[in-house]
């Protein structure tokens, strides 16, 4: 079960990663990572985007505060602490 009831408030949006190893890129937002597969990224056993976030060393916090989208094509998790928050976040 989903532990985010409602989309990302940013979801479906292109943002700037403020912060952390993706710092600079841009990044479009698809939703919160529990949403989008039904679970934790924590129980997500054999997904690259889950594996790459879990082996970061960003020290993020281990909760589910993390969205799922793409830079280049490419899926990443990031932590909503890295992303810019309310209106300055379009873009």
């Amino acid at each position: 079960m989903a532990l985010h009831k409602v989309a990302h408030p940013l979801a479906g949006l292109n943002v700037m990663v403020l912060s952390g190893r993706f710092r600079g890129q841009r990044y479009r937002i698809e939703d919160w990572w529990d949403r989008i597969a039904g679970t934790s990224w924590k129980f997500s056993d054999g997904n690259p985007a889950c594996i790459s976030y879990a082996m970061s060393g960003e020290g993020d916090p281990i909760d589910d505060e993390v969205v799922y989208g793409k830079i280049d094509g490419l899926g990443h998790l990031i932590h909503v602490r890295h992303l810019p928050q309310g209106e300055t976040a379009h873009g």
